[in-house]
């Protein structure tokens, strides 16, 4: 399927919430040149607002930057200081969109992205997963995101060197989207 600006099977306009318990804001970066450290945050709220053409919304996300887990304590203890998140001083990051587009059967979603209060221009790769209603009758939305960012960028500069010139945590994080809204209003 091709997606077109006004052709979006099950999309509806209204005001669409995520729903935290279904939906993650995960990330991997590469540590020590060798391997992927994952891990996730929670979504303290994420709203979008839609007209009738699915490319022409408003979404605003906040993320809690100290629910950071990457399941090894030391290391999410670590990511939320001031070497990294600083969370006590920027307690969450947030996303507002800008504009989005169709490529082939995905959707690019425009936006700024804020982390410890600096703000980069970013596209997520958007896959939609479809729409339909739920047992409770609400009609419910997924898709899937990605994007890649150097944390550099947004003053996460803290690494060591290893002996073989490389870094400790490497300067691209991929943040992955696995996200389900519902509909509140139409």
């Amino acid at each position: 399927m091709t997606l077109t600006n006004t052709e979006v099977p099950g999309f509806r306009a209204g005001k669409w919430v995520l729903d935290p318990t279904h939906s993650e804001v995960g990330f991997h970066v590469r540590h020590m040149m060798v391997s992927k450290v994952r891990g996730a945050f929670g979504v303290k709220s994420a709203t979008l607002i839609a007209s009738d053409n699915p490319l022409d919304f408003i979404l605003h996300a906040t993320v809690d930057a100290a629910s950071v887990n990457t399941n090894l304590q030391i290391r999410d203890d670590h990511l939320r200081s001031v070497d990294f998140l600083d969370v006590a001083r920027f307690p969450t990051m947030e996303f507002v969109s800008s504009g989005a587009r169709v490529s082939g059967d995905e959707f690019l979603v425009d936006g700024e992205l804020t982390i410890r209060d600096v703000t980069r221009s970013i596209t997520f790769q958007v896959e939609l997963g479809g729409f339909g209603y739920d047992t409770d009758k609400v009609y419910r939305a997924g898709a899937s995101a990605k994007t890649t960012i150097d944390r550099e960028d947004f003053g996460l500069t803290w690494s060591a060197t290893l002996e073989t010139g490389g870094l400790v945590v490497g300067k691209e994080v991929t943040i992955l989207l696995e996200l389900e809204a519902f509909l509140t209003e139409e």
